[in-house]
């Protein structure tokens, strides 16, 4: 079992920025890979970020690439996701995923992960 907490949502003006957290426990292992999802209401849960397993590949959704960036401290068992330039149509509610069985290919659907956050709100005001 492993179990993500995620922190640092909040309010902020469009081109601010924000950095999210997600701290796991439990049976993290090497195998682990990490992701940030977001969801509107009404609309599917949409990838955001991931990193595959403890290679420190990454992986972006179009429209956060180059103004997202995911990272991790393994050592502190924290997946970070630092976003600039944000836009307001990046508010979301935004989740962190971990699965320590994922292949590649896998990496950007949500169904796939074992594992989940509460979720933490981001909001951002035009």
């Amino acid at each position: 079992q492993v179990q993500l907490v995620e922190s640092g949502g909040g309010l902020v003006q469009a081109g601010g920025s924000l950095r999210l957290s997600c701290t796991a426990s439990g049976r993290v292992v090497s195998s682990t890979s990490m992701a940030w999802f977001r969801q509107t209401p009404g609309k599917e849960r949409e990838f955001v970020a991931a990193m595959f397993r403890n290679y420190g590949s990454t992986y972006y959704a179009d429209p956060v690439k180059g103004r997202f960036t995911i990272s991790r401290d393994k050592a502190k068992n924290t997946v970070y996701l630092q976003m600039n330039s944000l836009k307001s149509a990046d508010t979301a509610v935004y989740y962190c995923a971990a699965d320590s069985s994922l292949i590649l290919s896998s990496l950007m659907i949500d169904s796939q992960y074992d594992y989940w956050g509460q979720g933490t709100q981001v909001t951002v005001s035009s």
